[in-house]
């Protein structure tokens, strides 16, 4: 690009220069934006340089003027805050169903949100963190296939594994392509699921997305719309732990009074609850009776106990018993 042509980008030089280099603590003089000019084949002079600053500011860009020496300038505010980084940088480390190399990506372009002193920072948050990350290196475009399909009103296909003992992927269904109805998506426990309508049983429900293998567009449309019109996506995740299907029931818990944030947490401030006595507190909550609803009940221990259905007791120490007698097996 000819010297005269690169004049033309004079304004864009200095603001990346004040992007990448300036924040609250770190100013960039009028010889410094003169010198990474002349090293982009641009010359200017001081005085071009404060009508330039001047034209940024009137732009909208927020250029704080330093006037103690050495003076200076620097970008005062952006789109995203230093702290508001930090939460989003945590939150894609953190994010199981987000790949190691995805975060990487994703955490290389929040970086360039702040400047490069500023970035550092960002930088060391994730050398401190270590969580276990999806393997699937195809959930971006599978996000991005079922979203498509939602905004198209069509049905998709898509192959689903489970992670064999040598941890290799193994096709459910031998392999045989899943068909549904594609209508939410949504983030729980540490994971992303989408939430369909399936024709052959007639029922709602999920799947992992970062098992789902060789998404495809059908070109036939949606099912299920009336089981979604009033569908609370909430109340689905409070009922379903885990994300492991089971059959729907009002459960009524006996707890310890100090459990009361613990109901609250798990199952929302609508949730049911009245003083038995001075020690206790009474639960009714709609669950999704499963396994993992009783693991979770089991982690609580003594200090929570299923009042009523009757059913569900019995379930519930059916489930205890057989835990217990794996183990007196195992001794005799």
């Amino acid at each position: 690009m000819a010297r005269t042509e690169k004049q033309k980008l004079k304004l864009l030089y200095i603001a990346q220069l004040l992007m990448e280099k300036t924040d609250e603590e770190h100013a960039v003089t009028t010889q410094e934006i003169i010198d990474y000019l002349a090293l982009n084949d641009i010359a200017a002079e001081r005085k071009s340089i404060y009508t330039d600053i001047d034209a940024l500011i009137d732009f909208g860009l927020d250029i704080i003027k330093v006037k103690e020496r050495p003076g200076g300038y620097y970008l005062a505010s952006r789109q995203f805050e230093l702290a508001e980084l930090k939460l989003l940088v945590d939150a894609v480390q953190s994010s199981k169903f987000i790949t190691a190399k995805k975060s990487r990506e994703l955490i290389g372009k929040l970086e360039s949100l702040c400047s490069n002193n500023q970035g550092k920072q960002l930088h060391r948050q994730v050398m401190v963190t270590n969580r276990n990350k999806a393997a699937n290196e195809n959930i971006y475009y599978n996000v991005d296939m079922i979203y498509s399909a939602i905004a198209e009103n069509v049905k998709i296909r898509f192959q689903y594994f489970e992670w064999g003992v040598n941890k290799e992927m193994k096709l459910r269904r031998d392999g045989s392509f899943y068909e549904v109805s594609p209508w939410l998506l949504t983030w729980d426990d540490e994971n992303y699921y989408l939430i369909a309508f399936d024709t052959r049983s007639s029922m709602i429900r999920h799947y992992r997305v970062d098992k789902m293998l060789k998404i495809g567009l059908l070109a036939e449309p949606r099912e299920g719309k009336s089981q979604f019109e009033n569908f609370d996506i909430a109340d689905y995740s409070r009922k379903t732990f885990g994300m492991f299907a089971g059959a729907e029931e009002t459960v009524t818990l006996c707890c310890e009074s100090g459990l009361t944030g613990v109901m609250i947490d798990r199952f929302g401030k609508d949730v049911a609850l009245r003083q038995k006595d001075e020690e206790h507190i009474l639960a009714r909550v709609e669950v999704a009776v499963s396994s993992q609803f009783f693991g979770w009940l089991a982690g609580l221990g003594s200090a929570v106990k299923i009042e009523a259905p009757g059913k569900v007791v019995k379930e519930y120490r059916e489930y205890l018993e057989r835990i217990l007698r794996g183990y007196e097996e195992e001794n005799k």
